[in-house]
């Protein structure tokens, strides 16, 4: 869930879920790879997100709607 988007109020919405795409090598620069306003993938700082552990169910229905 985005919880920043200073610098990037067009791409990334306060309190909302966004997909991470896994990328280790942005991890290793304390970044996260999500899904954003465009559609496409980019790198965030990670401080800009919390991670949401949702049931499977509502895991799924996100998923799908992205």
């Amino acid at each position: 869930m985005c919880i920043r988007n200073a610098g990037y109020p067009a791409s990334l919405e306060l309190r909302k879920l966004y997909v991470a795409v896994p990328d280790p090598e942005a991890h290793k620069h304390k970044q996260i790879r999500v899904i954003d306003e465009s559609g496409d993938d980019y790198l965030y700082p990670q401080n800009f997100f919390v991670v949401v552990d949702l049931p499977p169910t509502t895991r799924r229905r996100v998923l799908e709607a992205a």
